[in-house]
């Protein structure tokens, strides 16, 4: 009879550890509750984890340029209030590209102070965090968002559209996950942005502008933050303006989830789909079993330090090491 190495076992539990995790998770939601597993319930959850997946497509370029974002949420909040006041104010067709412009001009100002002026993105964008949500009350008022004719507007295609029986927001979450996908790994760029996020010195000597490549990414989890806003609004038609409170520790879970390192330098758009498909079948299962959802917020915290543990493990190649 074989027998395993432990260090071979802890190094495959390192490496594979939260796909193994998965798979016995799904097969446990499928025992206790049969419909987790069918069509109409896959594509459910696939349809409500699009918003969340389309802002961690853009946050994993910040991940992987050994960067932070914590402000998705509150941006997210933002943007889907801008679009919702302005439909009724100029009117969908103008109410969409202002709300990008707006959006977009928020991330490049993170990224100006992160990648030019060298903040720590961890407090620039927490203090942003913070700072996009009172941007949001203000321009509020405090007040939630409607649209005053919900049934005679076009707007709610991005969210409650279907095209060849399939929910508008998953071909979005497809078509921007293939888009920027290619971007990263097959495009000068995306080298640029590895390149910078494993070991940022060494890139600047060979002639890479660091700044300016942080700053761009920073500009495209903008731009995926504002597809998030824009679907949010369009599938409700209404909204309140903490609508995206909390989204950015489970936005950083799915992209950790996918394989993204913390320290920068490594992580794929394919693996962060991943990651955000793991997050919301726990998270349906959880609800299927006859969990309340507030359950879900301490799962998540646990998925989170699972995937940091297994992320730094992966690194050194043991679950853990005897040296404090």
């Amino acid at each position: 009879m074989a027998v395993f190495d432990k260090r071979e076992i802890g190094s495959v539990l390192a490496k594979q550890g939260i796909l193994i995790a998965f798979a016995l998770f799904m097969i446990a939601f499928t025992i206790a509750n049969p419909k987790f597993i069918s069509v109409d319930n896959v594509f459910s959850v696939v349809r409500s984890s699009a918003i969340l997946g389309v802002m961690a497509l853009g946050v994993t370029f910040v991940v992987i340029s050994g960067n932070l974002d914590l402000s998705v949420g509150s941006m997210m909040s933002f943007s889907t209030i801008v679009v919702l006041d302005l439909h009724d104010k100029v009117g969908p067709a103008l109410a969409i590209p202002l709300m990008f412009a707006m959006t977009l001009c928020l991330g490049a100002f993170i990224g100006f102070l992160v990648g030019y002026l060298r903040l720590n993105s961890l407090i620039v964008t927490l203090g942003m965090l913070s700072a996009i949500h009172g941007l949001t009350l203000t321009y509020s008022g405090g007040q939630n968002m409607d649209i005053a004719d919900k049934e005679g507007t076009w707007f709610s295609v991005f969210g409650q559209g279907t095209a060849l029986g399939i929910p508008v927001p998953i071909l979005i979450f497809v078509a921007l996950a293939a888009l920027l996908g290619l971007t990263l790994a097959r495009t000068p760029y995306g080298r640029k942005v590895y390149a910078v996020g494993g070991n940022g010195t060494a890139a600047t000597f060979s002639g890479i502008r660091r700044a300016r490549t942080v700053f761009t990414c920073y500009l495209i989890s903008a731009g995926c933050v504002a597809t998030a806003g824009l679907i949010q609004a369009s599938r409700s038609l209404g909204s309140q303006n903490t609508v995206g409170q909390g989204l950015e520790l489970e936005v950083l879970a799915a992209v950790i989830l996918g394989g993204a390192s913390l320290l920068g330098g490594s992580g794929t758009i394919f693996k962060t789909v991943i990651g955000v498909l793991i997050l919301g079948f726990i998270q349906n299962g959880l609800l299927l079993v006859g969990l309340q959802f507030y359950v879900q917020f301490v799962v998540t915290w646990i998925i989170i330090i699972l995937a940091v543990w297994l992320d730094i493990a992966a690194k050194r190649g043991k679950l853990w090491s005897m040296i404090a």
